[in-house]
């Protein structure tokens, strides 16, 4: 009950109040300028593989060779190990 006496002397002041009014409005729509439109990002899509099947795609020369090498490899996963069959080419001059 002594805690909060009227008649006790606390010390705290209380704090007054500015005496500045502050107005929030609302601002007209020809005020706010319309949003800014990105261009559309351009893409270049070009095919990973090329219809002869081989990649990467340049010009060896009229006299190119192509040797390959083929070889069954040992491919472990998690179903078991198996055997793929894989191939490497490359060219050279004929």
């Amino acid at each position: 009950m002594g805690l909060f006496s009227q008649f006790g002397e606390s010390g705290a002041q209380a704090q007054t109040v500015g005496t500045e009014v502050r107005v929030a409005q609302a601002a007209s729509p020809d005020d706010i300028p319309p949003p800014r439109r990105r261009p559309q990002t351009r893409l270049r899509v070009t095919p990973y593989y090329t219809p002869d099947g081989v990649y990467p795609r340049y010009n060896p020369g009229p006299d190119a060779v192509r040797e390959c090498s083929v070889a069954y490899v040992q491919e472990h996963r998690p179903s078991g190990t198996v055997i793929t069959p894989h191939m490497s080419c490359y060219w050279r001059r004929g």
